[in-house]
């Protein structure tokens, strides 16, 4: 790397998946400008671990070793404890990297690490996720404040929907951009020019959400079990994260035909996805969800509660979408309908879907907001 050019430091947990599909985009599209990862998180908790040799990943306190083994509510209230116990330490080690290496340019991912940018003064593009936007500032004065000041601090903020650049601004008073996090659209399509799943080999329902109240896994399985024509049709599950407690919940409902697959990865949910007729995706809070958006772009069709994000979609991503009220007893069975009657038509994208959700294109405009005025 040459000395005067700056480096693209990642500042974020190296376990995020969006975090560091960002951190990808960088490595493939800059080859000539070093990309690493700043992080306190690289697993735990029974998380998959994502960086490998081929990484460079520099550490602030890594805290891996004191978390729980499983996901669960005191889990994750414990991680955050831990985090805000150690903020200091970790604002120090971030001061001197930044000392060390004064030529970085920083990424921000999730609010946490907006506030260690901000409590460092180090200069940062920030992207904070969903819930620090759409919930937290709205249980906590103290957390408002907070994630106003490190908004406001930033350079710039991105955000992946309508709904929270509106809400940073009615908050802070900060303009985000909207860029969203992309979905990798030359993996889907090998799959494609594979050809290996014909639309009528498509039989898979799959839940794709997080086993969490959030995500109301427990509704899709009553759906089925109370269903007049697919009491007996599997369920299929994968998902990034899970709380332990409403897990158990979840078994207690389910049969033996049903299939929990927990976290896999993007490959074998590529698998799955152009192995499914129907995703199902019924969260009670939504930002901008890009799992939603790759089954779509793997040609399926997605029952979904609605959310603000559906409406910025463009019209042949809406249309592989059905918007379903839980509160309908037979929701599921018009949906599975509903599929089978439109899974035959290949979903072609248009232009405004590519630029939207190809995440080539979507680092690109992010990558002119890290290294504009330097």
């Amino acid at each position: 790397m040459n000395k005067t050019t700056p480096q693209l430091v990642f500042l974020c947990g190296a376990r995020d998946f969006h975090a560091m599909d960002w951190y990808k985009s960088a490595k493939e599209l800059l080859p000539n400008r070093k990309v690493c990862i700043l992080t306190d998180l690289i697993g735990g908790e029974g998380y998959k671990i994502l960086v490998d040799n081929n990484d460079i990943v520099y550490k602030l306190f890594i805290i891996d070793k004191f978390l729980f083994t499983k996901q669960s509510k005191l889990g994750h209230l414990w991680r955050n404890f831990i985090k805000l116990l150690i903020f200091p330490l970790q604002v120090f080690l971030l001061k001197r990297f930044a000392k060390k290496y004064p030529e970085s340019v920083y990424h921000a991912h999730s609010m946490y690490y907006l506030f260690l940018a901000w409590a460092a003064g180090i200069t940062y593009v920030g992207t904070p996720q969903g819930s620090d936007i759409l919930i937290k500032p709205f249980k906590s004065k103290r957390y408002k404040y907070f994630a106003t000041k490190s908004l406001r601090a930033a350079k710039a903020i991105t955000v992946d929907s309508k709904m929270m650049k509106n809400k940073i601004s009615e908050f802070s008073g900060v303009n985000a951009h909207i860029i969203q996090n992309g979905i990798d659209l030359s993996e889907i399509y090998n799959y494609q020019k594979e050809d290996k799943y014909a639309h009528d080999e498509r039989k898979i329902i799959l839940s794709i959400r997080g086993i969490t109240p959030l995500y109301q896994i427990k509704e899709i399985v009553s759906a089925r079990n109370f269903s007049k024509h697919n009491e007996n049709t599997p369920l299929t599950f994968i998902y990034p994260f899970f709380d332990e407690e409403y897990m158990k919940e979840v078994l207690r409902c389910t049969q033996p035909i049903d299939r929990f697959l927990g976290r896999v990865d993007r490959s074998k949910m590529y698998e799955l996805l152009f192995q499914s007729k129907l995703v199902i995706s019924i969260p009670y809070s939504d930002s901008s969800p890009r799992s939603v958006y790759e089954s779509i772009f793997c040609g399926c069709v997605v029952a979904a509660t609605y959310h603000p994000y559906y409406d910025d979609l463009p019209q042949c991503m809406k249309e592989r979408m059905i918007i379903i009220d839980i509160n309908d007893d037979q929701w599921l069975d018009n949906a599975i309908d509903k599929a089978e009657k439109t899974i035959s038509n290949p979903f072609i994208p248009t232009e405004d879907a590519l630029d939207m959700f190809d995440q080539r294109r979507s680092f690109i405009k992010v990558n002119d907001l890290l290294f504009s005025r330097i």
